[in-house]
């Protein structure tokens, strides 16, 4: 099959302008006003919200507060890089060698499918040890892949995000996973 050079151009530049999700960092404190300004102008934005119990002196309450703190994933294409750059309490983007590292869509559904679900989540900035490959084979996370480590005293799966230092400890029974089958 012969494709012309025009024709691969132009396949590239479709492939150019398709929505990428970035990471972006924020000020602190900042996430829930960022998200805000981003929707209102029009820009696709997610902020992972967990709910969490905050106890003061005198209450509790179940408050929502950033899963990372001081991040925000747009999904754009290259001409919105600028407009979400400019949104007031954008620091900056999260860059690998100068240049804004996509995420990949599959970590950023699973952000999605693990906040969905009544698990224990937690988000965790420390550099952990790999652990073995584990797949989940039952319940609603059927099909996901991840390292069963030890943390705190407790075995928890692990799911590495890609370019934000970032990775998620998931408390599943132990029923549920099995060791992972090298591809």
């Amino acid at each position: 099959m012969y494709i012309c050079r025009r024709n691969i151009e132009r396949m590239a530049l479709v492939i150019k302008n398709e929505p990428r999700w970035y990471a972006a960092y924020t000020k602190p404190r900042n996430e829930k006003k960022v998200f805000e300004r981003l929707m209102a102008a029009g820009i696709e934005a997610y902020l992972p919200l967990q709910r969490r119990l905050k106890q003061w002196s005198d209450r509790k309450k179940l408050i929502e507060e950033p899963l990372f703190r001081s991040y925000i994933f747009v999904r754009i294409i290259p001409k919105d890089y600028y407009n979400v750059l400019n949104t007031f309490g954008i620091v900056r983007y999260i860059t690998f060698e100068g240049k804004a590292v996509p995420i990949p869509d599959n970590q950023i559904n699973i952000i999605k499918q693990l906040l969905e679900q009544d698990v224990e989540v937690e988000s965790v900035e420390e550099k952990l040890e790999p652990g073995a490959l584990v797949e989940v084979k039952f319940g609603s996370f059927v099909g996901l892949i991840g390292e069963l480590i030890e943390h705190k005293g407790k075995k928890k799966v692990i799911v590495r995000i890609d370019h934000i230092s970032h990775s998620l400890l998931v408390s599943l029974p132990a029923q549920h996973i099995t060791k992972a089958v090298a591809k």
